[in-house]
């Protein structure tokens, strides 16, 4: 028995504008337009590679469904004045559903993300460098708590140099910036970044002064014979949260106003952006965050009237970022990798001494990359 039998035919709406079927255990309306413009046929689709073979401007504007039915457990429909018959699979439909509440408050985020605290330190997400490289099981764990955390750590990586390339070449691409492919956090004299010096550093967005910034920073250790040097993650959405709780207007305004961003700390480089420090979605899900103290330019794009609560909002939230109950710290030993979404978890260290070394390699890379790698492990193992 399917969708024939099971639920109650199809209801057409405004002579034929939309249309309402039962999904899910719950009346969903689709409009006769939305349904032409995402046919799963192969004249209105390339059956290779999915991409449109139709414009828009190639459906009538007086599109409308004639007759729908359910036929074989699909949703059977005929589109006029087109006369084109058309069949959708109700999973597909129910997947992509539209006709649902708006979300209730800004800051939301899906299904797919945890926000987290310093519990996390029980249960940090950890696999082993050589089981996800040639295990897809253990590679589709990892970047799945990529994606839910924001983070996840890998132990017995390779000690050289390229082992950060090598393990974003298993989800995606690197990154190239003016640090180049890779490159080195370690204690250097003139350094041109305070990374390269042995101070403690307040947990923070990588290079938000880029448009568009890193959405994956990698780094990996070599070397840790120091003492102190301890590596610190925070769930930045997880502080918007908070701060949102605490003072809805200060949320407001981190939303609401950009901060800027500059570095200038190369020869023929002058970085510059301008992004709110919590970046929300126009539908309000919080899609960034964007914290670094030490490469906030001057701010100029806030009202004279809302800048002093903007600065105490401001100052809340690096409180918030500094806050042990929010932060998971952990020592990094030589073979140890992590990785973080830079514009969700912020990254921190403790200031280090002694004669030893703390040699850490790193390189950037991109999100979409990891979420299109763990798209297809997925639809693989289903």
């Amino acid at each position: 028995m399917g969708y024939d039998t099971l639920v109650p035919p199809p209801r057409l709406l405004d002579d034929g504008a939309a249309v309402e079927v039962e999904l899910g255990g719950a009346p969903r309306r689709f409009h006769a337009m939305w349904l032409r413009d995402n046919a799963q046929d192969p004249a209105t689709r390339s059956p290779g590679n999915g991409q449109r073979l139709v414009t828009l401007q190639d459906i009538t504007r007086d599109i409308r469904i004639a007759e729908a039915a359910w036929a074989s457990g699909q949703l059977a429909l005929r589109f006029e004045p087109e006369g084109k018959a058309v069949r959708f699979n109700p999973d597909w439909l129910l997947h992509h559903a539209y006709d649902k509440p708006p979300p209730v408050a800004a800051g939301w985020t899906g299904e797919a993300l945890t926000r987290w605290d310093a519990g996390l330190a029980s249960q940090t997400p950890t696999e082993r460098y050589d089981e996800v490289r040639n295990d897809p099981g253990a590679r589709l764990r990892w970047l799945g708590a990529v994606r839910r955390y924001g983070f996840a750590r890998l132990t017995r990586a390779p000690t050289t140099p390229d082992a950060p390339l090598q393990l974003a070449a298993l989800f995606g691409y690197v990154r190239e910036t003016n640090y180049g492919r890779a490159f080195d956090v370690r204690a250097a004299p003139n350094p041109n970044n305070l990374a390269d010096t042995n101070l403690g550093l307040q947990a923070h967005t990588d290079n938000p002064y880029r448009d568009p910034a890193p959405t994956l920073q990698i780094l990996g250790c070599l070397e840790n014979t120091v003492e102190g040097g301890d590596s610190i993650v925070v769930d930045g959405f997880k502080v918007a949260e908070r701060l949102q709780a605490e003072t809805p207007r200060g949320f407001d305004l981190l939303t609401r106003y950009c901060a800027r961003f500059a570095y200038a700390g190369s020869a023929g480089v002058r970085l510059r952006s301008k992004r709110p420090m919590i970046e929300l979605a126009p539908d309000g899900e919080l899609i960034g965050v964007r914290f670094n103290n030490r490469s906030a330019a001057a701010f100029t794009d806030i009202p004279y009237d809302d800048m002093a609560d903007y600065y105490a909002a401001y100052r809340r939230m690096g409180e918030l970022v500094e806050d042990p109950a929010l932060a998971v710290r952990f020592r990094l030993a030589a073979g140890d990798m992590f990785i973080v979404d830079n514009l969700r978890v912020l990254h921190a260290r403790t200031a280090f001494t002694g004669g030893g070394e703390r040699w850490l390699r790193g390189c950037y890379a991109d999100r979409d990359g990891l979420l299109s790698t763990l798209a297809a492990l997925e639809e693989a193992a289903a």
